[in-house]
């Protein structure tokens, strides 16, 4: 399909203008900002082209299946409903970016020939993945398709979605590509050459002073970028900080993915999670996935009316309109308890630290021990349970240990570029499509998370609320009973002790005598 000229009526909006007509490639489709993208587009963009997603073979499901699968998701509830026939402009490209050329040979690369827009978002997300697994997904997926895109004769507009967290090592991050912890080719030929066992021993010194492969290898891809360069169509760098469920659109909530923050709304509200390494008073810097995504569609519009020369550079940040840990811990706990998770296997309370001492004591007494106790007694009472209570501990405190990184610290992200575009968007963009963090209402986006991991997470009905919040109550009772247990045991342990019972008994008298002297003076006086 030929794209309709870029210049807009005075009524019409920029970007549904610009993608009108347009086939677009986009990796990493079925990830938790794919769909929303894919569903932006369906939605804002009624004129799209086809939309050509890069799939693979996954746990014994072909990529057709997959796609069928994935127009199934309630992300597309709103398409469903008004305009069902955009789905059929999806399409599967089968491939795999951890192979040669993507996996496509040149029938599949002509098939693309019409595409003008690229989005590759395709990544691997842990943490603590092993080096070569990191550098496969996250770095060489990079050459290689841009490597297809060369090939491609109508690209306009080619964008790599990164991390605000590929530099972690600075305090301040500017809108530009970093030098590289180590050279590329030095990386490549470590990964390909060490065994795997003298590579995980080494990774951590040889990463530093990046705090996981993650980062690392994201820095990685960003220079991939930049040494490729403009070859014809222009590229951009989407940054976005720490992404989490949605402002608006789809729904209010949306949220499809355990990673950071929702991980420990639905461990914190299912009463498995009771400490965690905060440094309350930190920025965190969470961002609505309709806005990252708002954002990541406009930059491509931008790049290809542009063309710039060189690699720009977008952070995505909310550091306009800032909130702390402290906040997140606060609206959380309250909106925890008004709209509580199904069948919670306790109270949810905890406590936020940043001494790993600290954590670690506590992450023995409140996790550690009772989770095990609670799955040893399951089995000799003999309780069957698909969840194994010392697998979720395993999980909590490698959670925290990958995550501490990030909630102990805070940053600053100039976001000068998405502010200009933000600015160059027409009023009538403004009203479709929103990038401005001032948008966010904290204590609402916060409901609205602990609503959405309730909902679309963990596919819990609205209709067993009130089944909920009893349960919850009565699991109140049984958390401050046991506190009262508790204390009342270990003071009846103290008192056991004379030292201890003499000490106890003289500071009363000493108090109650203190009281009486002030009640004497004060009488006195009136």
């Amino acid at each position: 399909m030929v794209p309709r000229p870029l210049t807009p009526g005075p009524t019409e909006a920029l970007l549904p203008t610009f993608y009108a007509g347009r086939d677009i490639f986009i990796t990493g489709g079925t990830g938790f900002m794919g769909k929303v993208l894919l569903e932006r587009l369906l939605s804002t963009c009624p004129e799209v082209g086809r939309i050509h997603l890069l799939m693979r073979d996954k746990k014994g499901q072909p990529p057709n299946k997959r796609l069928i699968q994935l127009k199934q998701s309630q992300v597309f509830d709103n398409v469903r409903a008004n305009n069902p026939r955009q789905l059929e402009k999806l399409v599967v490209v089968c491939g795999d970016v951890s192979q040669p050329q993507l996996g496509l040979d040149n029938e599949a690369i002509t098939a693309l020939r019409e595409v003008s827009v690229v989005f590759h978002s395709a990544a691997t997300l842990k943490f603590d993945e092993p080096l070569p697994v990191a550098v496969e997904h996250n770095v060489r997926s990079v050459e290689r398709i841009m490597e297809v895109c060369d090939k491609l004769p109508n690209i306009q507009a080619f964008v790599h979605v990164s991390t605000a967290y590929s530099n972690a090592d600075l305090s301040v991050v500017e809108e530009r590509v970093y030098p590289p912890a180590r050279p590329l080719r030095q990386v490549y030929a470590l990964v390909d050459s060490l065994p795997e066992e003298l590579l995980a021993t080494i990774t951590p010194q040889f990463i530093s002073p990046k705090p996981n492969t993650y980062t690392f290898t994201k820095s990685l891809a960003e220079n991939v970028v930049q040494e490729h360069g403009n070859r014809g169509y222009p590229v951009a760098i989407f940054r976005p900080t720490v992404v989490v469920s949605s402002l608006r659109h789809p729904f209010p909530g949306w949220i499809e993915n355990l990673n950071g923050p929702s991980g420990m709304v639905v461990a914190a509200g299912k009463g498995l999670l009771h400490v965690f390494a905060v440094r309350s008073a930190a920025r965190t810097d969470l961002l609505p996935v309709d806005i990252a995504i708002d954002t990541l569609m406009a930059v491509a519009w931008e790049i290809a009316i542009d063309k710039p020369e060189q690699v720009r550079v977008y952070n995505c940040s909310t550091c306009e309109n800032p909130t702390t840990w402290s906040n997140f811990k606060s609206s959380v706990r309250k909106h925890l308890h008004k709209n509580p998770l199904d069948k919670a296997f306790w109270y949810p309370c905890g406590f936020c630290v940043e001494n790993k001492v600290a954590l670690k004591t506590l992450e023995m007494i409140l996790q550690t021990i009772p989770l095990h106790m609670a799955e040893y007694i399951s089995k000799i009472i003999g309780i069957k349970s698909k969840l194994s209570l010392i697998k979720v501990n395993q999980r909590l405190t490698a959670m925290n240990e990958v995550l501490r990184f990030f909630s102990t610290r805070e940053w600053y992200f100039q976001t000068d570029n998405v502010r200009h575009l933000k600015e160059r968007l027409s009023p009538q963009d403004s009203a479709i499509y929103n990038l401005d963090p001032h948008s966010i209402v904290w204590n609402e986006l916060m409901e609205n998370f602990v609503k959405g991991a309730r909902k679309y997470l963990l596919q819990e009905k609205d209709q067993d609320i009130q089944d909920a919040k009893k349960h919850l109550q009565k699991m109140f009772y049984v958390h401050y009973g046991m506190i009262l247990s508790v204390m009342t045991l270990t003071f009846r342990f103290l008192l056991q002790n004379e030292f201890i019972k003499t000490f106890i008994w003289r500071t009363f008298k000493s108090l109650l005598s203190q009281f009486n002297i002030t009640y004497s003076k004060i009488t006195e006086i009136s």
